[in-house]
């Protein structure tokens, strides 16, 4: 497994044009015909809303892709998914029960090709409360330090029964809360952090509150990709003390925190802040969350608590996240599609 941590962030996603994407796609469908370059190594079928098709296929992906033999192909939805192809691998990210249905049944019909990911696996990590009982439940050897989720309660309908089931579960002020379901919308993203647990009785079920946890205002964003990791920091919210929590009330909306532009790359950081997590944790994090998940594509949103050297948490596990702003994408992505072909030469038998 190898794990980089890096400090600097790509910049602000260039958008990449339909029709030149099509046209890079049609350009090497061309030089295949005629015998140059040689036949794709690997063919991969690819069903992407229009905002990811834009900040993952960018230009330098497609271009090293076809050095490296490997072809995307653009899904048809209007065509049934069983008439296209062949394929060795299918990319997906797209929302709705029967979408899901329709990969499920491709991936037992056709069991030799590699989804990415399976429906079902995606579907866990859209709820957050399902999400984060994963990591709870991994009881990880603590010799690297202790991974441990937020203490929270979900808050499935009466807004006004907040405060009492706050009071009950010990919930300690200020508390963050997020939509419990993850679609892809905006919505699903919204953050808010209160002051009073009464002031929650303004949000719009269904919930999940969180105690918030002081973490020097920088989280990392671990992305897995197959069983490479890279690791970036990022701003966050800041820091709230005692003095500040007994001068303050009402709940307050933040911007989506973990896909904030801000790199923590050039700030003059605490080191006991800045310091990344170390390397055997991330390690066997990912590979548990990999066995309990099922997923191959993600990035997992880790705090340290401030204080502590080795108490970390993790607020939020993400399925094929915003791999266009990780360093170095490029390379990694097609070195990762590329094993997936070698590992299925492996497992045929030789005759």
């Amino acid at each position: 497994m190898i794990v980089e941590g890096v400090m600097r962030l790509n910049g602000e996603i260039s958008d990449f044009d339909e029709e030149d994407r099509e046209a890079e796609v049609n350009a090497l469908a061309c030089s295949i015909a005629v015998g140059f370059p040689l036949p794709p190594k690997l063919v991969v079928g690819y069903a992407l809303t229009s905002k990811k098709k834009k900040s993952f296929l960018q230009p330098k992906l497609i271009g090293l892709a076809r050095n490296k033999g490997i072809l995307f192909v653009a899904i048809d939805r209007n065509r049934p998914l069983s008439d296209q192809g062949p394929f060795d691998v299918l990319l997906h990210k797209l929302s709705g029960k029967e979408w899901c249905q329709v990969v499920e049944d491709y991936r037992l019909k056709y069991p030799e090709v590699t989804v990415l990911d399976p429906p079902y696996a995606i579907q866990h990590v859209y709820n957050r409360q399902s999400m984060l009982e994963d990591v709870a439940d991994l009881n990880l050897p603590e010799c690297y330090g202790k991974v441990c989720v937020p203490k929270q309660l979900v808050i499935p309908k009466d807004p006004s029964c907040i405060p009492d089931e706050v009071t009950k579960a010990g919930l300690k002020l200020p508390l963050v809360a997020k939509p419990l379901f993850v679609d892809g919308s905006a919505k699903s993203h919204e953050l808010y952090i209160a002051y009073d647990e009464f002031s929650l009785t303004n949000l719009e079920p269904p919930l999940v509150v969180q105690e918030f946890v002081n973490h020097g205002g920088v989280l990392f964003k671990v992305y897995i990709i197959g069983e490479t990791i890279k690791v970036v920091r990022r701003f966050s919210l800041p820091d709230v003390s005692n003095p500040e929590l007994s001068k303050i009330a009402g709940v307050f909306s933040f911007p989506r925190v973990s896909c904030a532009a801000a790199s923590a790359d050039d700030a003059n950081l605490d080191p006991a802040v800045a310091e990344l997590p170390p390397t055997p944790l991330l390690e066997r994090l990912a590979k548990e969350l990999h066995r309990r998940l099922g997923l191959r594509l993600f990035n997992v949103d880790i705090i340290r608590e401030k204080g502590t050297r080795d108490l970390y948490y993790v607020i939020d596990i993400n399925y094929f996240p915003g791999f266009g702003k990780m360093p170095e994408y490029e390379h990694i992505f097609t070195d990762f599609l590329l094993s997936l072909k070698q590992s299925k030469y492996k497992k045929w038998p030789t005759t």
